[in-house]
């Protein structure tokens, strides 16, 4: 397991996002930063339009948690494979398509959210 560990967002309220593959909660401040650890290939720090399109304000509670790979919780959540971190429990938005084909090329996963 590597050793990378994601900010812990350091402002709560309206200013926090959550990517929208991985469910990662940050700031704006802190995506435009250092990006997602996760989705690295998105590039969200070099761009601010594609970290308007691959995040999102609008999310569903928040789980922090340490070590993904023993966390029955993270499994359940399937972020069991992401580095520790700040968590959404669910996202109501999709990514775009052309990010869905990014994800693809890269050969990662995307699950786009349930629709209620």
């Amino acid at each position: 397991m590597s050793n990378v560990v994601a900010q812990i967002p350091n402002g709560f309220g309206h200013e926090l996002r959550a990517c929208l593959r991985c469910r990662l909660i940050k700031t704006y401040d802190q995506f435009r930063e250092s990006g997602c650890e996760n989705c690295p290939f998105f590039n969200l720090q070099a761009d601010h339009e594609r970290l308007l399109e691959c995040t999102t304000p609008n999310f569903t509670g928040l789980i922090a948690v340490m070590d993904p790979a023993r966390s029955w919780a993270a499994r359940w959540l399937r972020i069991g494979k992401f580095v520790p971190g700040c968590y959404t429990l669910a996202v109501s938005e999709s990514l775009p398509d052309e990010l869905v084909q990014i994800c693809e090329e890269e050969r990662v996963p995307y699950v786009p959210p349930k629709r209620v």
